[in-house]
C-alpha cells in the first residue's frame, strides 16, 4: 500500500506524556494514577506492570499547562510535591533515574530532574480569594478536558456542509468534537460539487493539521471494511478478517509502522461500526477497569483484556440487579471495555430474513389464481 493510501487510514493516537511525582516525605518517585474529588492523589509504582494505569496528559502546551493548574490547585498539601513531566515511551526508565538521584545525588542526576520537573507557584491568599479561586478551579476543570476551543472551527466550512454551531449544540454533537473524539452518531451532511449537491451521513472529528489550523475530518460510511489492503504494515490474516466481521475487535495485538517515522506501535484494531472504517489504537492507550459490573478483574484477566483478546465473565449483575454472563472484550474505537455480540449472525439473520420474505412474495404469487367468486366463474376478459 502507498504512504498516501495509508495516511488516509485512521492513524493510532500520538503519544501523550506522564505525570511522575516525588513524595517529599517518602522520598519516593512515583507515577500518577488518578486525583480523586477531595485532593487525594493516587499513584502507582512506575513499572512496565503498571503503564496502563499512568495518567496521561496532552503534549500541547496550553492544553496542559490549564490541565495542571487545576490537578496542582485541587491537590492537599502540595508542597509535599514535586511533578515531572516525560514523554510515555521512556517514563519507566526516567522514573529509575529519578529515583536513584533521590537516593545518591549527583549533578546529572540533578540536571535530569531540573529538565522535566514542573515549575508551580503556590499563592498566599485570604479565605475570600480561595473561594474565589475554587470558583475559578471548577470553571477550569469543566474546560480543561476540551481538545479544541469552538472559536478554532473553521465555521465556514462546517456550514458549507450544512450544519451550524445552533444543529451541533441542539444534538449533542459539539462536546464530544471539542473534547477530540469523534461524533458518536451519523451526520447527514451536504458537499456542494458546483453543479450538484452530494448529501451523505458521515461521522465527524476535529484534526490539528500540521500548520496548527484545525480542520474537520469527514469519516464517511464504506461498503465494507477493506481488509485486503495491508493496515501500515500489516496484512490482515484469514482469522483477524474472520474475528474483525463477526466481533468489530481483531482479538490481538500487532506492530504498525508509522510511515512518517518508521516508528513500530503496538496496537489493537477494531472496525468502526457506523462507518466500516478501520480503527488501531495503542496498547499504551487502553485502560482496564479493576471491575466490570461487579466481578473483580484479576491480573490475568486484565491481560487477556490488555491484549485485545476476549473475556468470559460469569455473575456480573445489570443494572436490573440480574446475574449475567457474557464475553467482554476491549474496542479501540470505542476506547474502553464492551459486551460482544456477533455481527456476522446478525448480518445471516438480516439476509435470512430478506430471504424468507422474498421466497414467501415467491410462494405467494406462485398461487393459482381463484377460478370462482361468490358462485361466478372468472374469465381472463374484462366484463
Amino acid at each position: 500500500m502507498s504512504e498516501e493510501t495509508a495516511n488516509t487510514q485512521e492513524m493510532p493516537e500520538q503519544l501523550s506524556d506522564i505525570l511522575l511525582v516525588l513524595d517529599k516525605e517518602k522520598m519516593k518517585i512515583q507515577a500518577v494514577k488518578s486525583i480523586d474529588e477531595k485532593g487525594k492523589m493516587e499513584t502507582v509504582d512506575p513499572t512496565k506492570k503498571n503503564e496502563n494505569q499512568f495518567m496521561r496528559v496532552d503534549k500541547g502546551g496550553d492544553f496542559f499547562s490549564n490541565f495542571f493548574s487545576n490537578f496542582f490547585s485541587q491537590l492537599k498539601n502540595p508542597t509535599n510535591f514535586s511533578f515531572f513531566k516525560v514523554p510515555a515511551p521512556i517514563a519507566v526508565e526516567k522514573a529509575q533515574e529519578m529515583q536513584k538521584q533521590v537516593n545518591k545525588p549527583t549533578p546529572e542526576g540533578e540536571k535530569v530532574m531540573q529538565e522535566h520537573e514542573i515549575k508551580t507557584e503556590i499563592k498566599q491568599d485570604n479565605k475570600q480569594e480561595n473561594q474565589k479561586d475554587m470558583a475559578t478551579t471548577q470553571t477550569a476543570a469543566e474546560t480543561s478536558e476540551y481538545r479544541y476551543k469552538p472559536e478554532q472551527i473553521d465555521w465556514d466550512t462546517m456550514n458549507n456542509l450544512g450544519l451550524s454551531k445552533e444543529f451541533l449544540e441542539k444534538r449533542n454533537l459539539l462536546e464530544p468534537l471539542l473534547k477530540g473524539f469523534k461524533t458518536n452518531e451519523l451526520v447527514p451532511i451536504g458537499v456542494n460539487l458546483g453543479g450538484s449537491i452530494l448529501r451523505t451521513d458521515a461521522r465527524l472529528s476535529l484534526q490539528q493539521a500540521e500548520d496548527g489550523k484545525v480542520v474537520v475530518g469527514i469519516h464517511g460510511i464504506k461498503k465494507e471494511p477493506t481488509l485486503h489492503f495491508e493496515f501500515f504494515g500489516h496484512k490482515f490474516t484469514d482469522e483477524d478478517k474472520k474475528n474483525l466481521l463477526a466481533t468489530g475487535n481483531m482479538g490481538r495485538v500487532v506492530d504498525l509502522k508509522n510511515t512518517k517515522t518508521g516508528e513500530m506501535m503496538p496496537s489493537i484494531i477494531s472496525i468502526d461500526r457506523l462507518t466500516n472504517d478501520i480503527i488501531a489504537l495503542r496498547t499504551d492507550f487502553i485502560k482496564i477497569p479493576d471491575e466490570i459490573k461487579g466481578v473483580k478483574l484479576n491480573d490475568a484477566q486484565k491481560q487477556t483484556l490488555l491484549e485485545g483478546k476476549p473475556l468470559y465473565l460469569e455473575g456480573m449483575i445489570s443494572n436490573k440487579g440480574t446475574e449475567f454472563s457474557a464475553t467482554v472484550q476491549f474496542n479501540a474505537d470505542k476506547r474502553y471495555v464492551e459486551f460482544l455480540f456477533d455481527r456476522s449472525n446478525t448480518n445471516k439473520q438480516t439476509q435470512s430474513n430478506g430471504q424468507n420474505n422474498q421466497q414467501s412474495n415467491q410462494q405467494n404469487q406462485a398461487q393459482e389464481a381463484p377460478k370462482t367468486f361468490r358462485g361466478k366463474e372468472l374469465t381472463d376478459g374484462a366484463t
